[in-house]
């Protein structure tokens, strides 16, 4: 297994770490491991997934409804000035 060093790691999260891994009674090393062991074992969703499900509620919201195309909104508000 190979080794690794954290840098840089604010005084406040380190503190956080230590509790954390106090709590649950293992080294801060071992709680770190934890930690990435089960953020790496998880799906990672594609960036943009959130919005696609958004735009999918938002879909079906509206759905059987009828729309208006935004060009014939955009002339009428043109035509308006």
């Amino acid at each position: 297994m190979g080794d690794m060093v954290l840098r840089n790691l604010d005084e406040s999260l380190k503190q956080r770490l230590r509790e954390r891994a106090a709590s649950h009674g293992r080294s801060m090393s071992a709680e770190l491991r934890e930690i990435v062991s089960v953020a790496l074992s998880q799906p990672e969703l594609p960036r943009n997934a959130e919005f696609r499900d958004l735009a999918a509620r938002l879909r079906a919201l509206s759905a059987g409804r009828e729309q208006t195309p935004s060009e014939d909104l955009l002339r009428e508000s043109r035509d308006a000035r």
